[in-house]
């Protein structure tokens, strides 16, 4: 009776004695498994990227966007409604207990010029808690004043990047500028934030909300965003919320969009992405399964005489069957394991090559891969190792 070891023994002795079959078996599989952790490693990094872009702006607000709705969208995707969200709307919910700040926000593209220099640009038109509710803090200047109770004024807040277009080095505070076809006058000056969804908000200009509802020539806001204390729960604020606004409004014309529930959602879509693109790298493994399996039938068609003369010195069916079986575990193992150091290598070199790509090495998936690729060799390795066993002993020693 061959004890495990000794069948362990002599199945990576005979894997040594065919290297270039050997390699080639391996091979397909380390391509595979590399392939999954390449392409989970950027689904990953994505879903990382996405959820931190949501979360940069604390997790105690509310989104209220004009329309009703039970599906989830992005500010301003529902813009038409019986009813617009106006400033007077935003300034109500100021009132409401538990609300620490709110903005109103107005979104646009338009042309910026300062003397012979000019650009297009996002514009935002928001509310003097900005910097609150979006956690941007000022390099210099002020930021707007509170128009609430007034005509909003022509005064502007430029994004860092923005401010580097058009002013270079020099100072912008003081300075006019013309947005579309109106001059306003430089105040403040953001410190950088990065890019929120294609947004990029340093290469941003703000101005009141009042004054961007004008320029876009539009009867409401796209969206309401209401900052809330952290200590009380969320479904309170929106109850509030939502009385005072049907109260305003005569009926619920208008969705509430807590951040639990957009990163609960993202994050749904996003581990689906993420699976999805495992499945893609998966269809690499099961290509390198027909390997596995073509090269061990082929093994044991090259192995007759051998198989004959084990079985002529007693070694049982199932011995030759263990035999086989263990050579293509060890190949999947082999493979499964320089296929995860091929892969990570190729993670690092990407994240050091692109920065920009967002990449994370997903720990699950590779080693659910590792384990795919045991699987593999041994679904691959039955039929042969069953063929294997089954030959008798004379008629495997005359092939020698």
């Amino acid at each position: 009776m061959m004890s495990f070891s000794e069948l362990l023994k002599l199945s990576w002795r005979t894997i040594g004695a065919h290297k270039m079959r050997s390699s080639l078996t391996a091979f397909s599989l380390i391509i595979g498994v590399a392939a999954v952790v390449i392409l989970t490693s950027i689904g990953q990094g994505i879903h990382r990227f996405v959820l931190t872009q949501f979360t940069q702006f604390g997790s105690n607000l509310m989104a209220v966007v004009p329309g009703k709705t039970t599906t989830f969208g992005l500010s301003g995707a529902t813009i038409s409604t019986v009813r617009p969200l106006s400033l007077d709307d935003a300034y109500s919910l100021k009132r409401l207990d538990n609300v620490r700040a709110v903005m109103p926000m107005v979104q646009g593209n338009a042309r910026i010029e300062f003397g012979a220099k000019q650009r297009r640009a996002n514009v935002f038109g928001v509310g003097v808690s900005l910097p609150e509710v979006w956690q941007i803090k000022l390099s210099s200047g002020r930021f707007l004043p509170d128009d609430a109770q007034s005509i909003p004024r022509a005064f502007a807040v430029l994004g860092s990047k923005l401010r580097a277009e058009l002013f270079v080095a020099g100072s912008p505070l003081g300075q006019r500028i013309t947005i579309g076809n109106e001059r306003y006058r430089v105040i403040g000056v953001m410190a950088p934030k990065g890019q929120m969804l294609g947004f990029d908000l340093d290469d941003t200009v703000f101005i009141a909300a009042g004054k961007a509802l004008e320029m876009f020539d539009r009867q409401g806001v796209m969206e309401i965003d209401v900052l809330y204390d952290g200590n009380v729960p969320s479904a309170t604020v929106e109850r509030a919320i939502k009385r005072l606004l049907v109260a305003r409004h005569g009926r619920e014309d208008f969705t509430l969009i807590t951040q639990s529930q957009m990163l609960a959602t993202l994050d749904s879509i996003l581990s689906l992405l993420t699976l999805a693109i495992g499945a893609l790298g998966g269809i690499s493994l099961l290509v390198g399964s027909v390997g596995v399996f073509t090269i061990m039938t082929i093994a044991v068609s090259e192995r007759v005489s051998e198989i004959g003369l084990l079985r002529a010195i007693g070694a049982e069916r199932r011995i030759i069957f263990r035999l086989f079986l263990s050579e293509a575990l060890a190949l999947s193992a082999v493979g499964g394991l320089g296929g995860i150091v091929l892969g990570i290598t190729l993670v690092q070199i990407l994240d050091a090559v692109l920065p920009a790509l967002p990449v994370q090495l997903a720990w699950a998936y590779i080693g659910a891969a590792f384990v795919v690729s045991l699987l593999i060799g041994a679904a691959a390795g039955v039929i042969p190792a069953m063929k294997a066993a089954a030959m008798k002993p004379l008629e495997a020693l005359r092939t020698e």
